[in-house]
């Protein structure tokens, strides 16, 4: 399978579709997912192609887990989470619906189950979670 420059988070990287931007370097962004499964959920993605894990070089994927990481210990912080799902998906059969490499970084609390998937959620509230784990980064 060859990568795609038209999916949805090259437009994002391109800035030609709008998104909640909450950390950048100059291998990663991470901007914060419109349907979101819970209360800060947001995506890491590499600023180079790659369709997924499966052709990522070694590089992209040291890059995508050093701000993995580096998310997950804010939205923990943003959020008073007591954990953190991280989802990564590869191809269609494994549930992968946007060809561009990313990780999902979801706060969790006990008890609280995550949303369906699918459903936009409000972007007032959406931008506020971004604003929260911008906070907790530092920016």
């Amino acid at each position: 399978m060859t990568y795609d420059d038209d999916n949805i988070f090259a437009k994002i990287l391109r800035e030609e579709i709008p998104s909640s931007r909450v950390y950048e370097d100059d291998d990663t962004l991470v901007f914060m997912d419109i349907m979101p499964r819970a209360d800060g959920h947001c995506l890491v993605i590499p600023k180079t192609p790659c369709r997924n894990i499966l052709d990522a070089s070694e590089a992209q994927l040291a890059a995508v887990m050093r701000t993995a990481q580096k998310v997950a210990r804010a939205v923990m912080v943003a959020f008073d989470a007591t954990g953190v799902t991280v989802q990564q998906f590869n191809e269609a059969d494994g549930g992968q619906e946007v060809f561009h490499l990313h990780f999902h970084i979801l706060p969790r609390h006990a008890d609280v189950s995550l949303r369906p998937p699918g459903k936009t959620g409000d972007m007032a509230a959406i931008q506020a979670h971004a604003d929260r784990i911008r906070g907790a980064l530092g920016g």
